[in-house]
């Protein structure tokens, strides 16, 4: 007998948002594992960002995909609201409250980072007996640029200010009811748990991201190309694919520090290599703001450095890490910051260079797997103080010759695929049904 668990999930292809992956790479197997998911979304057309087309063509025929407006952002953004979570949320608790009353599910799941939505959870368990699951990929509630070390947050102060008022008033409230939470990061239970003196460990199940395969293999049948550098004209591209932002500061001044001593040293060893840093704002065109250059036109390094702020198609983005010649990894000094991205990194089969606080779980699963190498600092070092081993791990990746591959254990990478981290959400899923 399958059980029916609804899913909200604003963001939804075509929409190119990295909070809907979990969901999108785990409907080809949820029945596989005794579960019949429905998605609740708001449409494209009332959704900020990037579409790809071929993310609706990788997911399963017939999926069950249920699509709501949402006020739109050209009337919103005059009155600074631009969140989806609180646009769409009157007509996701409608299409919410609709679905719940003509169909009998077991249990919603919350999975995105448009936290608003999840003030729903609570209403749902009241008016209709059904328990809710959330899904933090990243903090609803932080503290992280209150510090004043800390970079200035995405927005500016007043936003972000605003931001944790609302944070504050709904998190308590919901996590006053929620069943379960699953988390990207060891970091947030630990916070949660403080924070809310109620819950209890078992409440609580640390989950990254999946690895899709068949998302790379859609890559080669598709027939996908990227227009980011030529693979083929002789210099060696190494790649960065993610958000940049001042957390990301510190891992970017120790890597180019290392590369800026070692092109002093020796510059013909550097004389053909390039970086390119992909989609580091997340901001419409118009509004993005450079992260990565400025950094390194203070090491001189501006000849080698190209940063596009904009996003690009997901299978785009995959075959930008196939065509490299290494991929690079920038962590956060929040130990805390778990990267997502890692996985897809690995499934691209090329040599990986991190940089990373020494908390992160990114150092964790790239030793584990003998996926890459991992330059770690801690909360105080300074990029001085990383120059010894920056160097020595640049030295490694130079001398790698063209089209190695990496070692990986692929048995101890099996556990982060899409298929078994699906598993492990339904496992989650059934502790709660027999919790009634």
């Amino acid at each position: 007998m399958s059980h029916r668990v609804l899913i909200v999930s604003p963001h939804f292809p075509p929409i190119n948002a990295p909070d809907h992956q979990r969901v999108r790479i785990s409907l080809p197997y949820f029945e596989e594992f005794g579960w019949r998911p429905t998605v609740l979304a708001v449409e494209p057309e009332y959704v900020e960002g990037l579409w790809d087309s071929r993310l609706l063509q990788s997911m399963p025929i017939g999926a069950d995909v249920i699509r709501t407006k949402a006020l739109p952002v050209r009337h919103t953004r005059q009155f600074g609201l631009g969140n989806l979570g609180l646009r769409a949320l009157p007509y996701l608790r409608a299409a919410g409250d609709d679905l719940l009353k003509k169909n009998e599910f077991d249990l919603v799941y919350f999975s995105t980072t448009m936290f608003p939505t999840m003030a729903l959870g609570p209403r749902w368990r009241k008016k209709w007996r059904v328990p809710y699951v959330l899904d933090f990929q990243d903090p609803w509630l932080s503290d992280y640029y209150d510090s004043p070390s800390a970079p200035p947050p995405p927005g500016g102060r007043i936003k972000h200010g605003m931001t944790k008022i609302l944070a504050r008033l709904l998190e308590p409230k919901t996590m006053n009811h929620v069943s379960h939470v699953i988390s990207v990061s060891p970091a947030y239970p630990q916070k949660l748990l403080t924070r809310y003196q109620w819950l209890s460990e078992d409440q609580f199940t640390v989950l990254p991201f999946g690895a899709s395969q068949e998302d790379f293999a859609h890559v080669a049948k598709a027939d996908v190309s990227q227009t980011i550098f030529s693979p083929t004209d002789g210099h060696i591209h190494w790649v960065y694919v993610g958000r940049g932002g001042g957390d990301m500061e510190k891992a970017l001044r120790i890597l180019f520090l290392a590369i800026k001593r070692g092109r002093q040293l020796d510059p013909g060893r550097y004389h053909l290599l390039r970086l390119h840093f992909v989609g580091t704002d997340y901001a419409p065109d118009g509004r993005a703001v450079k992260s990565v250059e400025p950094i390194a036109k203070e090491f001189g390094l501006e000849d080698m450095v190209e940063e596009r702020t904009a996003r690009i198609p997901y299978f785009e983005a995959l075959n930008v890490l196939t065509d490299s010649n290494a991929i690079l990894i920038l962590g956060s000094d929040d130990a805390s910051y778990t990267a997502s991205k890692l996985y897809p990194c690995i499934l691209a089969r090329k040599p990986i260079l991190a940089v990373s606080h020494e908390r992160s779980s990114v150092v964790e699963i790239l030793r584990r797997c003998n996926a890459g190498r991992a330059i770690t600092f801690s909360t105080n070092d300074a990029p001085q103080d990383k120059l010894k081993v920056a160097t020595a791990h640049l030295d490694w990746l130079l001398a790698l010759p063209k089209g190695c591959q990496p070692d990986v254990d692929w048995e101890s990478f099996e556990p982060y695929t899409a298929r078994e981290m699906t598993r492990k959400q339904c496992e989650v899923f059934m502790k709660v049904l027999e919790r009634g």
